[in-house]
């Protein structure tokens, strides 16, 4: 958006509280209404245990935040349960400006360290003792199972180990009384996605991010060499990162513990990598996780891999060994989004829970913070291991889930070499892939997912390149199964794109006639509000073109977020990245510099999206969207807001330009418009994996549309595919017309607007908070399916 327009219309990093939300204060599942500053009795602490992961400062910065909101008194505990148990320095409180500046940060800065003492009655009877002497009986854990069943141990033991330190005098029956339950809540850090329970753990994203950077690099050496590059990736126990990462980064061959390969497989991976360079292909990559094993158990390593090809090809082949690598760098924001959400729910789930709740664990179920009980979640994930130490291949891997299930039969499928010979089939169908709308990462990935689904099971593509100017021009072309090799990383729109409506002029007339002249008979759109809008200029024009009475599939993509019938549109994350990314570096110039607030501009048109979530995940002190109007009073109120937070301690901040003159008193201003770098870049994980899924079950609709010897009502054959909850969906086109603005290009109800008050509360704004977990929501054994 151009950064001249109104202040209304612009998209810059504002919190405020929602004014289509209702405000008044949630009811829990106890009869819990919390007001700020009502929880002034209760004395929480927060510690990390386990390995380290991206985004778990994230959680720790929400956490203690949310609960100051409360009123709660908040501690930290450095080291885990070691600090627990030494006691003293290692259990500190907490203030506000304590977890300033630390979203950005890897790692935790509090601390994460193994102990032993903990694991013996002993030692958990020291660990209750320096609680109870500060009045301390919540506790916050993030960490893995092993973390979480320690706490779960704790809780059970909890009332024993204070009547021991009662009978011995080292606490008073006062103190005994005033923490007589222990309450616990769990947040899962683990790079390995390897917990039951939720779709994503904090610092899986990030971990994907730093192994797809490292594939990204190494193509371009392995090629210029024409090597084999064999990559060690992380996973002991799981092998969620190597499978997503083989997939999202076109390997050639992935091996992961869940999913041995056969006994011969030396000579079968030989024979496909001999394969490929005899078609020309200059380069391979081959992902082994750290934890991968043949079906008799056995170790496979990536010294083993190395040894087979170098024994039987003698190609150039080297190995790089990721280690430690995929748990540093900066969080995603995926990551820091979900260290948020996760981090303010578990404040709530504390703060309702009676001696008679069980241990919950803040989950992630589709796009929602849920609450789950947290040793259900354990038992299912201890039910893997069991699996795969019982050589129970199959069940391990559907154990993992239906995501990984599908990740797994995807990756297969689109890494054979060329289609399979399949005979005369009884149906065998000519379709076609377009894009509308402005271009944007995950694009490639869908055509390339499209493309190689429909040859596997028979059919051909065509390409339309240059959007609907392009094919009222015939600029049409055959897809093969070798064309899109490469592409899935790839920013942009390889086929081209414009922003044309298909109702434009006269422009559906010379589609029809596109359409019969190329004898199409499915039609694939990827894009963005024009894709969606050119869809229902069709479904509305069939009446007048029965040829346009084809099964027409639009697939969202867009930086903006803004279509409806999806909350997630391709391309979103990686904008969402990028411009958290360019806030860190803003965020780093200003080292040294005091009192300095920077400015924000990001795109989205009247979408709030981009602001909302770059915001959320940069730590923003405040963002204006269209989709909230504001007043002159309002921003004066945030310029004073602002400098109050900055006599408190805070250094910088994201603000609004209008605050330069009014708050030049005590803070200077930058401003920064950022344009069209937010649509540029390598593809996020994320985007990669949802261009994929989506556009294999756009290729599994068309040809089950085509197939089907009476066709579904004309409704039913123009469809938006979207991601809603944990389902892809397919809606019907002309159904979600009366669920769109399109004077303002945006739908009418939008998910992430309720995460507006959690914004606005971590910027030390006065709202209520809108609470996502709910006790009715218990995904534990539902199958996974969106990442």
């Amino acid at each position: 958006m151009a950064s001249g327009e109104a202040a209304k219309d612009a998209n810059i990093f504002r919190f405020r509280t929602m004014s289509t939300i209702d405000e008044s204060p949630f009811v829990g599942k106890e009869g819990f209404e919390p007001a700020r500053g009502s929880q002034k009795g209760r004395v929480i602490a927060i510690f990390t245990s386990g390995g380290d992961s991206q985004g778990m400062n994230s959680a720790v910065r929400a956490a203690i935040r949310m609960g100051l909101y409360y009123g709660c008194k908040m501690y930290f505990i450095y080291e885990g349960y070691q600090g627990m148990v030494d006691g003293g320095k290692y259990i500190h409180e907490a203030s506000w400006v304590d977890v300033s500046g630390i979203i950005h940060k890897g790692g935790t800065v509090i601390g994460s360290a193994r102990c032993k003492e903990f694991r013996e009655r002993e030692g958990r009877l020291k660990a209750a003792y320096n609680l109870v002497t500060r009045g301390i009986n919540n506790l916050i854990v993030i960490g893995g199972d092993g973390s979480l069943t320690g706490a779960n141990i704790f809780r059970q033991e909890w009332p024993s180990l204070i009547d021991e330190l009662l009978q011995q005098n080292k606490i008073t029956a006062e103190m005994k009384e005033k923490c007589n339950n222990l309450y616990i809540v769990g947040m899962v850090g683990s790079i390995d996605n390897d917990f039951c329970g939720t779709d994503m753990t904090i610092g899986t994203d990030s971990a994907l991010h730093r192994i797809l950077e490292s594939i990204d690099a190494i193509i371009t050496t392995a090629s210029s060499h024409q090597r084999t590059f064999i990559l060690e990736v992380m996973g002991r126990h799981c092998g969620y990162l190597a499978l997503v990462a083989s997939l999202a980064g076109e390997a050639d061959y992935v091996f992961i513990p869940e999913w041995p390969p056969e006994d011969d497989w030396p000579e079968r991976l030989c024979k496909k990598l001999k394969q490929e360079r005899e078609l020309g292909q200059r380069l391979n990559i081959i992902i082994v996780a750290e934890g991968a094993q043949d079906r008799s158990g056995h170790p496979i390593t990536a010294d083993m891999v190395k040894d087979v090809i170098v024994k039987n090809l003698k190609q150039d082949t080297r190995i790089t060994c990721l280690g430690h690598v995929q748990r540093g760098g900066n969080p995603s924001a995926f990551d820091r989004v979900l260290g948020c959400r996760m981090g303010a729910e578990a404040i709530v789930t504390l703060l309702e829970s009676t001696p008679q709740t069980e241990a919950f664990v803040i989950s992630l179920d589709g796009n929602q913070a849920v609450r789950v009980p947290l040793m259900q979640c354990v038992e299912k994930t201890q039910s893997v291991a069991k699996a795969m130490a019982n050589k129970n291949w199959e069940e391990a891997v559907k154990l993992r889930g239906r995501s990984f299930v599908r990740n797994l039969e995807t990756y297969k499928m689109l890494t054979r070499l060329r289609p399979p010979k399949t005979e005369q089939q009884k149906y065998h169908f000519k379709v076609a892939v377009m894009h509308i709308g402005a271009p944007c990462c995950g694009m490639n990935a869908a055509v390339r997912s499209f493309v190689r689904n429909m040859m596997f099971h028979g059919h051909n593509v065509v390409a339309i390149q240059n959007g609907i100017d392009g094919f009222v021009e015939g600029e049409v072309k055959p897809l093969d199964w070798a064309d899109v090799a490469g592409w899935v990383g790839q920013g942009g729109a390889n086929i081209g794109t414009r922003r044309t409506l298909a109702g434009d002029k006269n422009n559906m007339e010379k589609i029809v006639e596109q359409l019969k002249k190329h004898s199409i008979q499915g039609l694939l759109i990827i894009g963005g509000f024009e894709a969606f809008h050119s869809a229902v200029q069709m479904a509305e024009a069939r009446q007048k073109h029965p040829e346009l009475k084809i099964p027409i599939c639009v697939i969202p993509a867009t930086i903006s977020n803004n279509v409806p019938g999806t909350e997630f549109s391709l391309g979103c994350d990686t904008a969402v990245n990028e411009i958290t990314s360019i806030c860190d570096r803003i965020r780093q110039s200003a080292q040294g510099t005091k009192r300095r607030v920077f400015i924000v501009e990001t795109m989205g048109g009247y979408c709030g999206y981009l602001a909302t979530l770059a915001g959320l995940a940069g730590g923003a002190d405040a963002a204006y969207i269209y989709e909230e109007p504001f007043s002159v009073s309002d921003m004066m109120g945030d310029v004073l807001h602002m400098s109050k937070k900055m006599r408190e301690g805070v250094q910088r901040g994201l603000l609004l330009r209008l605050f330069s003159e009014e708050g030049k008193s005590v803070f200077t201003t930058r401003m920064n418009i950022l344009g069209h770098m937010q649509q540029g870049a390598s593809s996020t994980p994320f985007d990669r994996n949802l261009g994929t899924k989506l556009a294999a079950r756009a290729a599994t609709w068309m040809y089950e549309q085509l197939s089907k010897p009476t066709p579904d009502p004309d409704e039913e054959t123009v469809v938006l595919l979207g991601l809603l909850r944990r389902r892809y969906e397919f809606t019907p086109i002309l159904k979600l017309k009366n669920q769109t603005d399109f004077e303002h290009r945006i739908p009418k109800t939008q998910w992430w607007l309720k995460l507006r008050s959690l914004l606005r509360i971590l910027a030390k704004h006065d709202t209520i908070y809108q609470k996502e977990a709910s006790l009715e929501l218990s995904p534990v054994f539902q199958d996974q399916d969106p990442f």
